[in-house]
């Protein structure tokens, strides 16, 4: 999947200042992702139509979206941006193995959720 399109909550701290903001810098250093949209739901939430996914599932976590409409959510968005990147495509391909992909899941689900409980406790929405 070539990424067209992601998703994410501008107004979390970590999601704007780490993750999100660290993969564009890492694309931009290597030359590719310059057709990627990055799309902020906190500053502007019309950017989802109603058949995508609602502010407060980009809230809970990371979308990619290719040119086609497909999305991939959490960390199978973060492997699709990863299988973008050079230096990072080991990464991709690792955790694309049918063991690590679930872990990977698994993890990062968690790791949303308490965000996002964290985030909700600090009136950032």
């Amino acid at each position: 999947m070539t990424t067209h399109r992601v998703y994410f909550n501008g107004a979390c701290p970590v999601c704007r200042g780490g993750r999100v903001a660290s993969q564009r810098r890492r694309m931009a250093a290597k030359g590719v992702g310059e057709e990627i949209e990055w799309c902020d739901v906190a500053t502007h939430p019309d950017v989802l139509d109603r058949a995508r996914p609602t502010v407060d599932d980009v809230r809970r976590k990371l979308y990619g979206e290719d040119a086609a409409g497909r999305l991939q959510v959490g960390a199978d968005a973060f492997t699709a941006l990863w299988r973008e990147t050079p230096g990072w495509r080991a990464m991709a391909w690792l955790l694309s193995l049918p063991g690590l992909s679930g872990l990977a899941r698994a993890a990062y689900n968690r790791f949303a959720d308490i965000l996002y409980a964290w985030n909700r406790r600090h009136g950032r929405w």
